[in-house]
């Protein structure tokens, strides 16, 4: 557990160490974001707010993974492909910031180039598991343990590109992504720890850290926004931890609100092109609520505290699987 803490120290220290001059360096090369007319009309005082944040929330999270887990002699090959799948991720959403920012607009990589990538990133933790893990393809509800067989790598790959698409998709107000993150990846690393995943709780707890670092940064009103350097790559970060983790069933609750986003989204879509009708007044869901009036602050902090509480009902319930309770 010293370890766990000293890893959450480290990233929340050098994710604020290095948020200063990163955003300094976006502000005088006015590397700014670009609101879509679709937003709320709120969001238009954000224009221009430096984005690609990513990169130093990234930088800070492999920095102090990196040493946490050569001081804990933990520095396994788990640990590096979980490091090198973070590292696609964030220059796959590097990409996508970059071309928007060139084109000075909202238009990034295509939707099926974003997702070619996502899913060949993917393959990687999952050709891994299932190359070393003998157990790697069954899937657990507490007692209840089916063997997907060839299947599971679809579902790996589906739960990891998935993740990473959700948190993205939450990454819509100042705060809102890194709160929501904070306490989903406390519980991969208490979870993973009583697994006895030492390296994947050294490393969810650098995430943990360093989101809370960001915070500093991105509370309302942001300094910076993470973009989808930060997010795809966080988000396919904790599908990852997840997979390799074996504790997919819990992450629904882990990252609830995530999925609350990403099915607000699917149920939009849906409704509109059946019926032609809105189920809500804006997806993501969170911009439901800012059209109902409520502030940007108090749906950040809503948001956050479901997710605390998600979070904790996801531990709780691992608790209860682990003693056959459940």
């Amino acid at each position: 557990m010293i370890m766990i803490t000293i890893a959450f120290l480290l990233g929340m220290v050098l994710c604020m160490l290095f948020g200063v001059p990163y955003i300094d360096m976006l502000k005088k090369k006015m590397i700014g974001q670009y609101v879509k007319e679709l937003a709320p009309e709120t969001h238009a005082k954000k224009q221009g707010t430096p984005t690609t944040g990513g990169v130093f929330i990234i930088v800070a999270i492999i920095l102090a993974s990196v040493t946490t887990l050569l001081l804990a002699q933990k520095m396994t090959t788990t640990a590096l492909i979980t490091i090198i799948t973070l590292a696609f991720y964030t220059f796959a959403g590097f990409q996508d910031d970059y071309i928007k920012i060139k084109g000075k607009g909202n238009d990034g990589l295509t939707p099926r180039g974003k997702l070619l990538r996502q899913i060949a990133i993917a393959l990687l933790p999952t050709l891994f598991l299932i190359t070393t893990n003998p157990s790697a393809c069954t899937f657990s509800i507490g007692s209840l343990v089916l063997d997907l067989k060839w299947f599971y790598p679809l579902f790996a790959v589906f739960i990891i590109t998935g993740a990473s698409n959700a948190y993205n998709l939450t990454d819509g107000l100042d705060g809102l992504a890194a709160g929501c993150g904070v306490p989903a990846f406390v519980a991969c690393a208490l979870i993973s720890m009583s697994l006895g995943e030492t390296e994947l709780a050294i490393i969810s707890a650098t995430v943990a850290g360093a989101l809370l670092g960001f915070l500093k940064f991105n509370k309302p009103k942001a300094e910076v926004f993470m973009g989808d350097t930060g997010s795809l790559a966080i988000g396919g970060l904790l599908g990852t931890l997840a997979v390799l983790g074996k504790f997919e069933f819990l992450l629904i609750f882990i990252g609830g609100v995530f999925v609350m986003e990403t099915l607000s989204v699917i149920i939009q879509v849906a409704s509109f092109k059946t019926t032609g009708k809105r189920v809500f007044k804006m997806a993501p869901i969170h911009h439901h609520f800012e059209l109902l009036g409520w502030s940007e602050k108090k749906v950040v902090i809503v948001f956050s505290i479901v997710s605390l509480i998600l979070s904790i009902i996801a531990i709780v319930l691992f608790e209860l699987f682990s003693k056959g309770i459940l």
